[in-house]
């Protein structure tokens, strides 16, 4: 079976989404890639039930490899990121988490960009954008996420959701749960007064400081 222990992990990963509260029912999706090569969840399926065989494997331009289940409709969000992102250090993109997360999903109703009420805002970039919203599965959605995502390695989907990405599933899967916490925290904060806002340098300032964050 090509790409095992990816499909194991996008398994694990889809199921933990659930556990996780980032997503309801079938919503949200995982990829991990390997060279030329894509393993993702299926579309419609619920994620208690999947098993590694059942998690399709395509080609970077989308041509169906192994796997009798179609492939989420959000695959041309993930084709992009793998083609056409850059990570801003340079690492390689090998895993993609797209997310509902609800803290999330309801600040990109009301803002342009996720405020800074902490510094975690820096496990993405200086600053973490929301894209305008389109329709999901659209090749118009996947271009408005290219452009939020510049410089960054998350953004959020205006009126939709989350898309984070890393170097594996651990590193994309962790800025999704950092972001949505970010999220949850301005708004709990907002609700209850106006939040003091850490200025702009200081997120440069620790964008910096987390490359070497950590045991390397």
């Amino acid at each position: 079976m090509l790409l095992a222990e990816h499909r194991e992990a996008v398994c694990a990963y889809a199921r933990r989404m659930v556990t996780d509260g980032l997503v309801v029912g079938t919503s949200g999706n995982i990829s991990a890639r390997d060279g030329d090569l894509v393993a993702v969840t299926p579309t419609g399926v619920d994620y208690e039930s999947l098993r590694p065989e059942n998690i399709p494997v395509l080609r970077l331009d989308g041509t169906p490899v192994e796997g009798d289940l179609k492939p989420t409709s959000e695959m041309p969000m993930h084709l992009a990121i793998y083609r056409d992102a850059k990570d801003p250090d340079g690492a390689d993109i090998n895993a993609v988490v797209h997310t509902h997360s609800t803290h999330a999903v309801a600040v990109s109703t009301v803002v342009e960009e996720v405020p800074p009420v902490h510094y975690m805002v820096a496990a993405i970039g200086p600053s973490v954008r929301v894209a305008p919203y389109a329709t999901y599965g659209t090749q118009e959605l996947a271009d408005v996420m290219l452009t939020a995502l510049d410089g960054r390695r998350g953004c959020l989907l205006g009126n939709h959701g989350t898309v984070t990405y890393g170097a594996d599933l651990a590193a994309a899967y962790s800025r999704a749960q950092q972001l949505e916490w970010v999220c949850q925290v301005w708004l709990a904060a907002r609700s209850v007064g106006s939040p003091r806002l850490l200025p702009r340098t200081e997120i440069e300032h620790v964008v910096e400081r987390l490359r070497g964050y950590g045991q390397k």
